[in-house]
């Protein structure tokens, strides 16, 4: 007997609920203030959080934000706003996904000594 798994049960309890509650919001203007997409969102449930992404250097946004609401139900309502305009632009909403962390220094590599194996006999 075969058993057809989908991938909603192939996740770990909670996965769900904790991964699709957040939102990427993309094509932002860079105009655009975390009031206005407060006031764009809210009309799809509580808004737990909404950032927008800054340039660490410039302090200006760099384009994008997240949205956290506080249920996976208003998140998922929310991306009906997918091409929507928001000062001026249209808008891209979609799941944000978890991008694995970069620990060697933002890709830069720093090398110190000789590797393990190699030996060097002078």
């Amino acid at each position: 007997m075969l058993f057809k798994v989908t991938e909603k049960q192939l996740q770990r309890p909670g996965e769900r609920e904790k991964m699709s509650n957040k939102l990427f919001v993309g094509n932002l203007a860079f105009a655009a203030t975390e009031q206005d997409l407060e006031e764009a969102f809210c009309a799809y449930g509580e808004i737990e959080e909404a950032k927008i992404i800054q340039d660490r250097e410039t302090g200006r946004s760099r384009g994008f934000a997240f949205v956290t609401f506080t249920s996976t139900d208003a998140a998922e309502a929310a991306l009906a706003l997918d091409g929507r305009d928001l000062s001026g632009r249209g808008i891209r909403v979609s799941i944000a996904t978890e991008r694995p962390r970069n620990n060697n220094g933002g890709g830069r590599r720093s090398f110190s000594g000789s590797r393990e194996g190699d030996s060097h006999s002078f």
